[in-house]
């Protein structure tokens, strides 16, 4: 038996692994530096202004498909493992479902992350109040002027 579990314990360490690598490959960079590819070329809107009030906030993260399926796949062979017979098919669904759950939340936690909040007195005198991601490389502070740059329904801040 001892066999057996171990070569069961191997395989889930196996299947986490690669979840790890999925999860952590599916990362994209959360700075307003990178652009996508139906983002190239289109014209924006380019306004001027100063900050006026800067707030931290936390950025939802995703939930990822390959997290909830690994942790559904690692909760029914976990699940399986218990009781015989019918109680052995049963105890699989629930390990199948709750680790579902529990792997969609924890793409979701890895993929959280900081945001700022900044509010910027427009130069034609309007506020605006614009969320995007913290970047380390691109610190803002009150009274600092700015750029914004449009496209659409979305922005980008960045300093003049």
């Amino acid at each position: 038996m001892a066999g057996k579990e171990g070569e069961v314990v191997k395989y889930v360490l196996f299947v986490l692994f690669i979840v790890v690598l999925a999860v952590s490959g599916c990362a994209r960079n959360p700075y307003g530096d990178t652009y996508g590819r139906s983002q190239a070329q289109q014209i924006q809107q380019v306004k001027y202004g100063t900050i006026v009030q800067i707030d931290p906030v936390t950025l939802e993260g995703e939930q990822n498909v390959i997290g909830t399926i690994a942790g559904a796949a690692v909760g029914g062979i976990l699940g399986s493992k218990i009781g015989g017979g019918s109680g052995s098919d049963i105890a699989a669904i629930g390990g199948g479902l709750l680790g579902g759950y529990a792997g969609s939340k924890a793409s979701q936690n890895l993929s959280e992350s900081n945001g700022v909040n900044l509010t910027i007195k427009l130069d034609s005198g309007e506020t605006i109040a614009i969320v995007q991601a913290v970047d380390p490389n691109m610190l803002f502070r009150v009274g600092q002027k700015v750029r914004i740059n449009v496209t659409g329904r979305t922005a980008r801040v960045v300093p003049q």
